[in-house]
Formats: C-alpha cells, sequence, structure tokens
C-alpha cells in the first residue's frame, strides 16, 4: 500500500529502484508506483534532487512522457505515483534495435 493506492505486483526493477501496478483507491484507476531504494531515500542530496525532478515533471503534459500523480512520503519509503503506461519496456525496445518505431519528428 502506498498512500491511497493498492500495489498489484512488481512491474520492473531498475538501478533507481521498483515499479509497481498500482489501483488508486480514490478514482479507482490503474496507477504505476516508482518506490526509491532506500539508498536514494537516506540521502537527502539525493532526495532533494527526485522532489525537484518531480516538481518539474508534474508541470509538464506532453503524450511521450508519464503523468506525475502525486509523491509519497512515509518514513523512509518514498515514491512517485504516476500513470501508468502499458507495454513493453522501452530496454527491450533499444535492445532489439526497435527505435525507428517510435521516433516523431517535433517543431518547436
Amino acid at each position: 500500500m502506498c498512500g491511497k493506492s493498492t500495489t498489484r505486483g512488481i512491474t520492473q526493477t531498475k538501478r533507481l529502484g521498483e515499479v509497481y501496478r498500482a489501483t488508486g483507491s480514490n478514482l479507482k484507476r490503474s496507477v504505476a508506483i516508482k518506490a526509491l531504494p532506500a539508498s536514494v531515500a537516506s540521502d537527502t542530496d539525493r532526495l532533494a534532487r527526485f522532489q525537484r525532478e518531480a516538481e518539474v515533471l508534474a508541470t509538464l503534459n506532453h503524450p511521450n512522457i508519464a503523468a506525475i500523480y502525486g509523491l509519497e512520503k512515509t518514513g523512509n519509503f518514498t515514491a512517485l505515483v504516476m500513470e501508468l503506461v502499458e507495454g513493453e519496456d522501452l530496454s527491450h525496445r533499444i535492445a532489439q534495435g526497435r527505435t525507428n518505431q517510435m521516433r516523431r519528428t517535433f517543431v518547436t
């Protein structure tokens, strides 16, 4: 359980934490919860950087960026609650050389 979300299983484990699939209790929608490892959560400098990055990401609205719904902190546990994006892990696509399907042209 993370804040008001109930986890339904681990999705992936990365160097910067584990990502869980969960259901938000309030809106009953699927979300991803990225839990920081204790080594990051206990380092005040890294935690402050993570907080700043989460704040910046929360201001963005773009189809290629998962939306941030919240930042949960309880004791030594810190996690991002974010949009759950279904599909294949990006690292698998890159390893298989299948990045051409993802390219888009952006005009600024």
